[in-house]
C-alpha cells in the first residue's frame, strides 16, 4: 500500500479513538491520542508503543521493533510492528491501540541522581 494511501487507512481504521491525530516527526508520523504518543507510521507500517510484556505479543507473531539509525548505531525503540491481520480487522486493532495509550501513559521510572558533598 502506497505511503500516502498508509497514512489514510490507519487512521480510518483507529477512528473511534478520542483525540486521535498524526504528526510528522523525523521522515514518519507519529500517532497520538491526546498528548500520548502512542504509535509510529512509517513507510508503510504501523507500529504501537510496548513494554516487556506487550512485547512478546508482537515477538510471538514474529514481528520485530521499530529500530532507527543515528550516528552510525542502530538504536531499538519500545515499538513494535502491528500484525497485518490486526490492522486489517478494525476492533482488534483499536484494542492493541489502547493497550498502547495505556502503556504510553505510564512514566518510566528515572534514576535519582546521586548528590556529591565536597569534601
Amino acid at each position: 500500500m502506497p505511503d500516502d494511501t498508509f497514512k489514510e487507512f490507519v487512521p480510518d481504521q483507529l477512528g473511534a479513538l478520542p483525540e486521535l491525530r498524526a504528526r510528522a516527526m523525523f521522515g514518519a508520523h507519529g500517532l497520538y491520542a491526546g498528548d500520548r504518543f502512542f504509535g509510529i507510521l512509517d513507510e508503510g507500517r504501523l507500529f504501537f508503543k510496548t513494554d516487556a510484556v506487550s512485547a512478546a505479543d508482537y515477538t510471538a507473531r514474529g514481528m520485530g521493533a521499530f529500530t532507527y539509525e543515528s550516528k552510525g548505531k542502530v538504536l531499538t525503540m519500545a515499538y513494535h510492528e502491528v500484525p497485518p491481520d490486526v490492522l486489517e480487522n478494525a476492533p482488534e486493532l483499536i484494542e492493541w491501540a489502547r493497550r498502547a495509550i495505556q502503556i504510553a501513559a505510564i512514566k518510566p521510572k528515572t534514576k535519582k541522581k546521586s548528590v556529591r558533598r565536597g569534601s
